[in-house]
Protein backbone atom coordinates (compact mmCIF):
# COMPACT_ATOMS: atom_id res chain seq x y z
CA UNK A 1 0.00 0.00 0.00
CA UNK A 2 2.41 2.59 1.08
CA UNK A 3 6.35 2.41 -0.11
CA UNK A 4 9.43 4.28 1.40
CA UNK A 5 12.09 4.41 -0.11
CA UNK A 6 15.40 5.88 1.48
CA UNK A 7 13.93 8.56 3.60
CA UNK A 8 15.76 10.83 5.07
CA UNK A 9 15.19 13.95 7.57
CA UNK A 10 17.76 16.07 9.00
CA UNK A 11 17.94 19.11 11.28
CA UNK A 12 21.05 20.53 10.48
CA UNK A 13 23.83 18.22 11.07
CA UNK A 14 21.19 15.67 13.28
CA UNK A 15 19.63 12.95 11.19
CA UNK A 16 16.09 12.10 12.95
CA UNK A 17 15.49 9.61 10.55
CA UNK A 18 17.90 8.16 8.41
CA UNK A 19 17.87 6.11 4.90
CA UNK A 20 15.15 4.61 5.58
CA UNK A 21 13.15 1.91 3.32
CA UNK A 22 10.11 -0.28 4.06
CA UNK A 23 6.51 -0.89 3.16
CA UNK A 24 3.32 -0.66 5.07
CA UNK A 25 1.57 -3.96 3.67
CA UNK A 26 -2.41 -3.23 2.91
CA UNK A 27 -4.98 -5.64 5.14
CA UNK A 28 -2.01 -5.53 7.91
CA UNK A 29 -1.53 -4.37 11.34
CA UNK A 30 2.20 -2.43 10.95
CA UNK A 31 3.72 -1.43 14.07
CA UNK A 32 6.64 0.72 14.81
CA UNK A 33 8.80 0.59 17.58
CA UNK A 34 12.22 1.61 19.25
CA UNK A 35 13.23 4.01 22.02
CA UNK A 36 12.36 7.26 22.87
CA UNK A 37 14.04 9.86 20.19
CA UNK A 38 14.56 6.70 17.59
CA UNK A 39 12.54 9.01 15.00
CA UNK A 40 9.34 7.16 15.22
CA UNK A 41 7.35 10.24 15.36
CA UNK A 42 9.24 11.87 12.70
CA UNK A 43 8.88 9.13 10.50
CA UNK A 44 5.20 9.75 10.80
CA UNK A 45 5.58 13.42 10.23
CA UNK A 46 6.83 12.81 6.67
CA UNK A 47 4.24 10.15 5.88
CA UNK A 48 1.44 12.68 6.71
CA UNK A 49 2.90 15.27 5.03
CA UNK A 50 3.70 17.39 8.68
CA UNK A 51 7.39 17.66 7.35
CA UNK A 52 9.14 17.44 4.29
CA UNK A 53 12.13 14.81 3.31
CA UNK A 54 15.41 15.85 3.17
CA UNK A 55 15.75 13.51 0.59
CA UNK A 56 14.27 9.88 -0.33
CA UNK A 57 10.59 9.02 -1.44
CA UNK A 58 7.25 7.84 -0.46
CA UNK A 59 4.69 5.82 -2.78
CA UNK A 60 1.16 5.48 -1.32
CA UNK A 61 -1.07 3.01 -3.60
CA UNK A 62 1.39 3.46 -6.71
CA UNK A 63 1.09 7.36 -6.59
CA UNK A 64 4.13 9.84 -5.39
CA UNK A 65 3.07 11.35 -2.39
CA UNK A 66 6.80 12.96 -1.19
CA UNK A 67 6.63 16.24 -0.21
CA UNK A 68 2.48 16.84 -0.45
CA UNK A 69 0.72 18.88 2.12
CA UNK A 70 -0.96 17.15 4.92
CA UNK A 71 -4.21 18.20 3.64
CA UNK A 72 -3.62 16.67 0.41
CA UNK A 73 -2.32 13.30 1.86
CA UNK A 74 -5.01 13.47 3.95
CA UNK A 75 -7.40 13.75 0.92
CA UNK A 76 -5.47 10.94 -1.26
CA UNK A 77 -6.38 8.19 2.12
CA UNK A 78 -4.24 8.30 4.64
CA UNK A 79 -5.08 9.65 8.13
CA UNK A 80 -3.24 10.47 11.39
CA UNK A 81 -3.66 10.38 15.02
CA UNK A 82 -1.79 11.88 17.76
CA UNK A 83 0.20 11.08 21.14
CA UNK A 84 -1.59 13.87 22.87
CA UNK A 85 -5.44 14.48 21.56
CA UNK A 86 -6.47 17.43 21.20
CA UNK A 87 -10.05 18.84 20.56
CA UNK A 88 -12.66 21.51 20.17
CA UNK A 89 -13.42 21.16 24.22
CA UNK A 90 -16.48 23.46 24.22
CA UNK A 91 -17.75 21.99 21.47
CA UNK A 92 -19.93 18.41 21.19
CA UNK A 93 -17.95 15.48 20.65
CA UNK A 94 -20.22 15.14 17.16
CA UNK A 95 -19.20 18.69 15.65
CA UNK A 96 -15.13 17.62 16.43
CA UNK A 97 -15.66 14.88 13.85
CA UNK A 98 -17.69 16.98 11.54
CA UNK A 99 -14.73 19.17 11.43
CA UNK A 100 -13.11 15.79 10.23
CA UNK A 101 -15.29 14.86 7.44
CA UNK A 102 -15.05 18.30 6.03
CA UNK A 103 -11.90 17.31 4.12
CA UNK A 104 -14.37 15.32 2.15
CA UNK A 105 -17.04 18.64 1.24
CA UNK A 106 -16.91 21.12 -1.44
CA UNK A 107 -19.33 24.02 0.08
CA UNK A 108 -17.60 27.01 0.39
CA UNK A 109 -18.26 30.61 1.57
CA UNK A 110 -21.12 31.49 -1.00
CA UNK A 111 -23.02 28.18 -0.07
CA UNK A 112 -22.82 29.49 4.01
CA UNK A 113 -24.10 33.21 2.68
CA UNK A 114 -26.84 31.69 1.00
CA UNK A 115 -27.80 28.31 2.77
CA UNK A 116 -26.89 26.49 -0.12
CA UNK A 117 -29.02 22.73 -1.03
CA UNK A 118 -25.53 21.68 -1.31
CA UNK A 119 -24.43 23.37 2.60
CA UNK A 120 -27.57 21.19 3.77
CA UNK A 121 -26.82 18.08 2.04
CA UNK A 122 -23.27 18.06 2.90
CA UNK A 123 -23.81 19.17 6.80
CA UNK A 124 -26.34 16.12 6.49
CA UNK A 125 -23.33 13.49 5.57
CA UNK A 126 -20.80 15.28 7.62
CA UNK A 127 -23.30 14.66 10.81
CA UNK A 128 -24.46 10.64 9.38
CA UNK A 129 -20.87 10.14 9.22
CA UNK A 130 -19.78 11.31 12.27
CA UNK A 131 -22.27 9.43 14.18
CA UNK A 132 -20.96 6.02 12.15
CA UNK A 133 -17.68 6.60 13.39
CA UNK A 134 -18.58 7.08 16.88
CA UNK A 135 -20.90 3.69 16.81
CA UNK A 136 -17.93 1.91 15.19
CA UNK A 137 -15.39 3.52 18.05
CA UNK A 138 -18.13 2.35 20.50
CA UNK A 139 -19.07 5.72 21.76
CA UNK A 140 -22.25 6.67 19.92
CA UNK A 141 -23.60 7.60 23.26
CA UNK A 142 -21.40 10.36 23.98
CA UNK A 143 -21.99 12.87 21.13
CA UNK A 144 -23.97 15.27 22.59
CA UNK A 145 -21.56 15.37 25.51
CA UNK A 146 -18.98 18.50 25.40
CA UNK A 147 -15.67 17.39 24.38
CA UNK A 148 -13.92 18.77 27.56
CA UNK A 149 -16.49 16.43 29.72
CA UNK A 150 -15.19 13.33 28.56
CA UNK A 151 -12.61 10.95 29.84
CA UNK A 152 -8.68 10.30 28.46
CA UNK A 153 -9.81 6.81 26.77
CA UNK A 154 -13.15 8.64 25.92
CA UNK A 155 -10.73 11.14 24.12
CA UNK A 156 -8.32 8.47 22.73
CA UNK A 157 -11.67 6.77 20.93
CA UNK A 158 -12.97 10.39 19.63
CA UNK A 159 -9.43 10.16 17.97
CA UNK A 160 -9.50 6.60 16.02
CA UNK A 161 -13.24 8.16 14.89
CA UNK A 162 -11.96 11.48 14.05
CA UNK A 163 -9.53 9.62 11.88
CA UNK A 164 -12.17 7.58 10.54
CA UNK A 165 -14.22 10.28 9.71
CA UNK A 166 -11.77 11.24 6.52
CA UNK A 167 -12.46 7.85 5.10
CA UNK A 168 -8.94 6.80 5.17
CA UNK A 169 -7.77 4.11 3.61
CA UNK A 170 -4.66 3.90 5.56
CA UNK A 171 -4.46 5.13 9.22
CA UNK A 172 -1.43 5.82 11.45
CA UNK A 173 -1.84 6.00 15.03
CA UNK A 174 0.79 7.75 17.09
CA UNK A 175 0.68 5.48 20.95
CA UNK A 176 -2.78 4.78 20.55
CA UNK A 177 -2.87 3.12 24.62
CA UNK A 178 -0.49 5.74 25.67
CA UNK A 179 -2.04 6.93 29.21
CA UNK A 180 -4.51 3.94 29.52
CA UNK A 181 -4.89 1.12 31.83
CA UNK A 182 -3.93 -2.58 30.93
CA UNK A 183 -7.75 -3.40 30.80
CA UNK A 184 -8.57 -0.45 28.51
CA UNK A 185 -5.16 -1.07 26.12
CA UNK A 186 -7.04 -4.66 25.53
CA UNK A 187 -10.01 -2.47 24.25
CA UNK A 188 -8.02 -0.71 21.94
CA UNK A 189 -5.99 -3.83 20.82
CA UNK A 190 -9.54 -4.74 19.49
CA UNK A 191 -10.59 -2.07 17.99
CA UNK A 192 -7.11 -1.89 16.27
CA UNK A 193 -7.97 -5.37 14.93
CA UNK A 194 -11.71 -4.48 13.98
CA UNK A 195 -10.77 -1.79 11.70
CA UNK A 196 -7.95 -3.79 9.98
CA UNK A 197 -11.06 -6.64 9.92
CA UNK A 198 -12.97 -3.63 7.83
CA UNK A 199 -10.48 -3.11 5.18
CA UNK A 200 -8.23 -0.42 7.01
CA UNK A 201 -4.74 -0.65 6.94
CA UNK A 202 -3.29 0.15 10.12
CA UNK A 203 0.22 1.46 11.00
CA UNK A 204 0.82 2.48 15.00
CA UNK A 205 3.61 2.97 16.93
CA UNK A 206 3.27 1.84 20.52
CA UNK A 207 5.68 1.62 23.38
CA UNK A 208 3.91 -1.23 25.23
CA UNK A 209 5.13 -4.63 23.86
CA UNK A 210 2.96 -7.08 25.30
CA UNK A 211 0.24 -5.57 22.96
CA UNK A 212 2.37 -4.90 19.83
CA UNK A 213 4.01 -8.36 19.57
CA UNK A 214 0.16 -10.16 19.99
CA UNK A 215 -1.48 -7.44 17.65
CA UNK A 216 1.27 -6.54 15.15
CA UNK A 217 1.61 -8.44 11.50
CA UNK A 218 4.93 -7.10 10.70
CA UNK A 219 7.17 -4.77 13.09
CA UNK A 220 9.86 -1.89 11.77
CA UNK A 221 12.49 -1.23 14.66
CA UNK A 222 14.05 2.24 14.51
CA UNK A 223 17.28 3.48 16.53
CA UNK A 224 18.50 7.05 16.14
CA UNK A 225 16.71 7.42 12.89
CA UNK A 226 17.54 4.26 10.98
CA UNK A 227 16.28 0.76 10.70
CA UNK A 228 17.94 -2.02 12.53
CA UNK A 229 15.34 -4.59 12.02
CA UNK A 230 11.89 -5.37 10.54
CA UNK A 231 9.75 -8.33 10.53
CA UNK A 232 7.16 -10.74 12.23
CA UNK A 233 7.02 -10.53 16.25
CA UNK A 234 8.95 -13.80 16.09
CA UNK A 235 11.43 -12.37 13.52
CA UNK A 236 12.22 -9.31 15.86
CA UNK A 237 12.15 -10.90 19.20
CA UNK A 238 14.98 -12.90 17.76
CA UNK A 239 17.14 -10.20 16.89
CA UNK A 240 19.82 -9.48 18.74
CA UNK A 241 20.55 -5.85 18.09
CA UNK A 242 16.81 -4.95 19.04
CA UNK A 243 17.22 -7.10 22.57
CA UNK A 244 20.05 -5.09 22.67
CA UNK A 245 18.59 -1.49 21.79
CA UNK A 246 15.08 -1.96 22.96
CA UNK A 247 13.54 -4.59 23.91
CA UNK A 248 15.55 -6.41 26.87
CA UNK A 249 15.94 -9.99 27.63
CA UNK A 250 12.07 -10.28 28.91
CA UNK A 251 10.95 -10.27 25.28
CA UNK A 252 13.54 -12.35 23.65
CA UNK A 253 12.18 -15.96 22.32
CA UNK A 254 13.05 -18.44 24.38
Amino acid sequence: MLEVRQLTKRYGGLAAVNDVSTTIEAGKVNAIIGPNGAGKTTFFNLLSGAVRPTSGSITFEGRDITGLRADQVARLGIARTFQTTTLFDMATVADNLIVGHRLRTRSGLLDVLFDSRRLREEERLCRARAEQALDFVGLGHIGHRLAGDISQEERKRVAFALALATDPRLVLLDEPAGGVNPEETVGFAALIRKMVDHGITVCLIEHKMDMIMKLADKIMVLNYGEKIAEGTPAQVRATPAVIDAYLGSEHAEA
